[in-house]
């Protein structure tokens, strides 16, 4: 049985940096002989979430919409690759809101720590790219912000992380430098 990719889009630019790093970790994977399922949260029905926390008690948020879908692949799946940019050094306002949304896949409350709702046995590959030159988009904290923002997430999920790339200086450049590309490589063959 084939291994499942999630590859997951959080930029409104089918044609950017953020869905270069993407499509480039689609490739590796695909010629590594995964299974690949690619979905773009903009192009998605994702309602905000209403904080009723119902999610929390059934594992399953209580709005009909496209989320659904998503948190059906999340738990399907061994391997996610989340590509987003970096937006005042967070993720953007639908990157935010799919991790809202998924409060109950990823985690259910006990009295002392939240336990884990995936399983160890996944595991998950950010990639964020920024406008900040380098190392400004790091000292300055704004690709890492947004790595922060989305590791928490799958760190509390508890999957595995692969590690992560940040694309930065990428104003006006869609076309992926090769140490980019080799280290989303890189990480896909763990």
């Amino acid at each position: 049985m084939r291994k499942k990719l999630l590859a997951i889009l959080g930029s409104p630019h089918d044609n950017g940096a953020t869905a270069a790093m993407l499509d480039c970790a689609v490739k590796a994977a695909a010629s590594q002989g995964w299974e690949i399922t690619t979905i773009s949260l903009y192009k998605k029905k994702i309602s905000f979430c209403q904080g009723c926390r119902a999610c929390i008690k059934t594992g399953q948020c209580v709005l009909q919409d496209d989320i659904r879908e998503i948190a059906a692949l999340i738990k399907t799946c061994d391997r996610v690759v989340l590509s987003a940019p970096t937006y005042w050094a967070n993720v953007p306002a639908v990157v935010k809101n799919l991790f809202d949304r998924l409060l109950g896949t990823a985690m259910e409350e006990t009295a002392a720590f939240p336990r884990p709702r995936l399983s160890k046995n996944q595991d998950y590959l950010l990639l964020t790219a920024c406008n900040t030159p380098f190392p400004f988009s790091q000292l300055c904290g704004q690709s890492s912000g947004a790595l922060r923002a989305m590791n928490e997430f799958f760190k509390t999920s508890g999957m595995k992380r692969l590690g992560s790339v940040t694309f930065s200086n990428t104003k006006g450049r869609a076309e992926l430098p090769h140490g980019i590309t080799r280290k989303i490589e890189k990480l896909l063959q763990k």
